[in-house]
């Protein structure tokens, strides 16, 4: 059964979160630190000040109405998708995954020129219909209500969506645990899911005869793994080992999830000083929002924890291994951008993925749909149409 939803906060919620800024406990902060501890306090201020007294959570969520949205029940989780279908005849189903600590705000830029392309100047027969849904335990899908909801069991979920809304054949794309969520659904279910366009390729690390044969870019791409693992990786750490813990202070504190959000937002992506040399400030907020206001930066954190306890994860096969993934026979495309986390190399990649398009982004980062909406849409249009006729929806 599908529930048609919209986005309606109501204003109780919109005065809580501003008396909760209005009484913000400041930390110190050593001299001349900027971004080495963290997230600087006269930056975090500055953009408390501006959350608090300049952004528009109503002209954001009336953004986030203009598609259709709707909410299921699938595996006893909830499950909030946009379904965004378009009005050309020979559109294509195309389903959008994001992760963490993305949300749906990543693909608000992609849907309008991927539904309706004629009007963002392409060509008709580049239309797709969009599925774009929060994934369990994100966002508007709410939290989830039981242990195991690791990203295999979502790619089933994710399969039955699409089932649900009767689409025979259908392409993926997915960004973060997205990317991995998608690869997986093409294991699961291959007959169905024809293409898989991803950015960040989980592909076998080299060892052995390899390690002497690598060129100076694919040793400085590997060298994104060491600089993950020494600097960037606490988090996840964190999230992995004791989420519930960190759940409360950032339940409690909008401050601090803002914090925790945008220091991600500053390290994964394409910028040089703070997190708006790449993306949009409101944006960056909305995705703050949806998840403050749904209560779920706890509940989203969960999948860290789940991945790592997954009893499929001991196993040499284990499709979470990163060194021995499952080898795919789906068709798939690669887009790579230059700060991406880990950026993939091809031809190890080939090892395990059925790679039939590869591009590097000239620049970009971690979220491409809100960095370089128009890159990734291109991309995508690019790569599917060797597979329109495969897709094409029976009546």
């Amino acid at each position: 059964m599908l529930e048609p939803f919209r986005v309606a906060v109501p204003e109780a919620d919109l005065d809580d979160l501003r008396s909760r800024l209005d009484r913000v406990r400041w930390p110190d902060e050593l001299p001349g630190a900027g971004w080495d501890y963290g997230v600087p306090l006269s930056y975090l201020k500055e953009l408390t000040a501006y959350w608090r007294n300049s952004y528009d959570w109503r002209k954001e969520e009336e953004r986030l109405n203009r598609l259709d949205q709707f909410i299921t029940m699938i595996d006893g989780a909830r499950v909030h998708f946009y379904h965004a279908r378009s009005a050309e005849p020979g559109a294509v189903p195309l389903l959008l995954l994001h992760g963490w600590p993305g949300s749906v705000v990543e693909f608000l830029d992609v849907m309008g020129p991927l539904t309706d392309p004629v009007a963002h100047g392409g060509e008709a027969g580049d239309a797709f219909h969009v599925v774009c849904p929060s994934l369990p335990g994100f966002a508007f899908s709410g939290p989830t209500p039981e242990r195991g909801w690791h990203p295999w069991r979502m790619a089933h979920a994710m399969c039955r969506l699409m089932e649900i809304l009767g689409y025979p054949r259908y392409a993926a794309h997915g960004t973060d645990w997205g990317s991995r969520i998608v690869r997986d659904m093409g294991l699961i279910d291959p007959d169905h899911l024809v293409a898989v366009h991803t950015s960040l390729l989980r592909t076998p690390l080299p060892a052995g005869e390899d390690i002497g044969r690598l060129t100076d870019e694919e040793r400085d791409r590997l060298g994104d793994f060491d600089r993950f693992n020494a600097e960037l990786s606490g988090y996840m750490h964190i999230q992995g080992t004791r989420p519930q813990t960190l759940a409360y202070a950032l339940s409690d504190s909008p401050v601090g999830q803002l914090a925790w959000l945008a220091e991600k937002f500053k390290e994964w992506t394409d910028s040089e000083n703070v997190p708006e040399d790449a993306v949009q400030r409101d944006s960056m907020l909305t995705n703050v929002m949806v998840y403050w206001l749904t209560g779920t930066v706890g509940s989203s954190s969960r999948i860290y924890y789940e991945q790592v306890h997954w009893e499929g994860n001991d196993r040499p096969d284990s499709r979470l291994n990163w060194n021995t993934p499952q080898p795919s026979v789906v068709p798939t495309g690669v887009a790579v951008s230059p700060r991406e986390l880990f950026r993939s190399i091809r031809r190890f990649g080939e090892r395990t993925d059925n790679i039939v398009r590869w591009t590097e982004f000239e620049r970009g980062g971690h979220f491409s749909g809100l960095e370089v909406p128009e890159l990734l849409v291109a991309d995508l249009r690019a790569f599917l149409r060797d597979f329109r006729e495969a897709l094409s929806v029976p009546g």
